[in-house]
């Protein structure tokens, strides 16, 4: 059992911290990416790669600025279900478990897709296929019931060009047009809670591919076929810029009774330009009501799929681009996050854990101070019940009626030079839950 099956158990715990914590982030400041995001009701997240998230910095500009996670590979078909009916979860485990733990929602990519399959599954018959392809879903689907916000049910299901087909695979050629409708019912049976969505690139403007989803989407809804979402990747470069019609585009298909999430936004290039271009996206999902959230497809550009081109929000030492700021100003942020704000008073909470035994747990949260001095800050710790914190140092806590969420003032070390960084820390009881608290926002004067 994984760790975030254990916090289930424990009562309602964690629903209880993710929903406190979700509230801090919207309570505080609008100076990082989640929570501007969360001010305008929206989540801003981030593929994630287990394998990176032992490297504190990646780790720390994870949990700092990003309020939800996709797993980047570790949930596709090769690595859950390599060889048939033998099932592995512990790459996924890792990020979900990071995930919630850290407060933020996760996105569940992928299901379905033409791509990274075991090469079994390709040798299949069709009657056997379409065994198979429904227990893939009903199995990993299952694991994870109750912990994903969104699930890229089918991915990629449509050619690129002007033809508006659906693109060959085993899917498709064995089992026809049906398997993504059949894929969906068996999705909405095993966790009739997630929102279900169909994810594809090269659809964020009307075109010959765009409009075969669109019809597809439409005819689902009309029949009751359940869908909830469609997922725009908006992979952008200089030969295939954010088209104009890209807010358009999204709002169409909002108007069809959808969600609408960008899914794994990149864009290539550097400077003005790549921070007017991603302006522009945000824009657009703040002009569309149903436009629940964006994901950007990494957190920094020293581990993109297209590093070469430096597509993400963060350079490869995790300093904050041009681009990271006309998001955050996009957002109706305020700075901080560790880049941007020129001047704003500003600051940042990263927490590890110190020491731990038994029972029990030393956590420590470092405050650092943005690109201008401060004197004074405050930020939040969300523990999961039965959790209590049974000492503090270098800090003055309060408490909210829950006895859950600890608001954190400095006691001596508030002032800080710009850069300059801090710590306080705090022992806690575990009482038999083994969650790890969420640090709210830091905010500065």
């Amino acid at each position: 059992m994984h760790l975030t099956s254990l916090l289930r158990a424990a009562t309602a715990g964690l629903l209880a911290a993710t929903a406190l914590t979700a509230a801090a982030h919207t309570a505080e400041a609008a100076d990082t990416l989640g929570s501007a995001a969360a001010g305008k009701g929206r989540y801003f997240g981030a593929a994630v790669s287990a394998s990176h998230l032992g490297e504190s910095a990646y780790a720390a500009t994870l949990d700092r600025e990003f309020t939800s996670a996709t797993p980047e590979n570790e949930m596709k078909w090769d690595a859950t279900e390599p060889a048939r009916d033998s099932f592995t979860f512990t790459s996924a485990d890792q990020v979900v478990d990071h995930a919630r733990g850290q407060g933020m929602s996760v996105r569940g990519h992928t299901l379905v897709w033409h791509s990274q399959l075991p090469s079994w599954v390709g040798s299949l018959a069709a009657a056997d296929l379409r065994t198979a392809m429904n227990n893939h879903i009903t199995q990993v689907m299952t694991h994870y019931k109750g912990e994903i916000h969104s699930w890229d049910v089918v991915n990629e299901a449509f050619q690129d060009g002007g033809s508006g087909a659906r693109r060959s695979s085993p899917f498709q050629d064995k089992l026809g047009d049906g398997f993504i409708e059949e894929a969906f019912r068996t999705a909405r049976a095993a966790d009739p809670a997630a929102k279900l969505c169909y994810n594809d690139y090269n659809t964020d403007g009307a075109n010959a591919k765009s409009n075969a989803v669109y019809a597809m989407v439409k005819d689902f809804k009309a029949r009751g076929v359940p869908i909830d979402c469609v997922g725009f990747q908006s992979h952008f470069n200089s030969a295939s810029p954010v088209p104009s019609d890209y807010q358009a585009n999204l709002q169409r298909f909002a108007d069809l009774g959808v969600d609408v999430q960008i899914t794994e936004l990149d864009i290539e290039g550097s400077g003005t330009a790549q921070a007017t271009a991603y302006g522009n996206v945000v824009g657009a999902c703040l002009a569309v009501s149903r436009c629940t959230g964006i994901t950007v497809w990494g957190v920094t550009d020293k581990y993109s799929w297209r590093s070469g081109g430096t597509p993400l929000l963060f350079d490869a030492n995790y300093a904050a681009k041009p681009a990271y700021d006309a998001v955050l100003t996009a957002l109706g942020g305020s700075g901080g996050g560790g880049g941007g704000g020129g001047g704003t008073a500003a600051c940042t909470a990263t927490y590890a854990t110190s020491a731990q035994w038994n029972d029990g747990y030393n956590g420590q949260v470092t405050i650092t101070a943005g690109t201008t001095a401060i004197s004074t800050w405050t930020t939040t710790v969300t523990l999961t019940s039965p959790q209590k914190v049974t000492a503090t140092w270098n800090s003055t806590p309060t408490w909210d009626t829950t006895g859950n969420v600890m608001t954190v003032r400095p006691s001596w070390n508030g002032s800080l030079a710009a850069g300059a960084s801090t710590t306080f820390g705090f022992t806690v009881a575990k009482n038999g839950s083994a969650a790890v608290p969420a640090v709210g926002a830091c905010t500065a004067s």
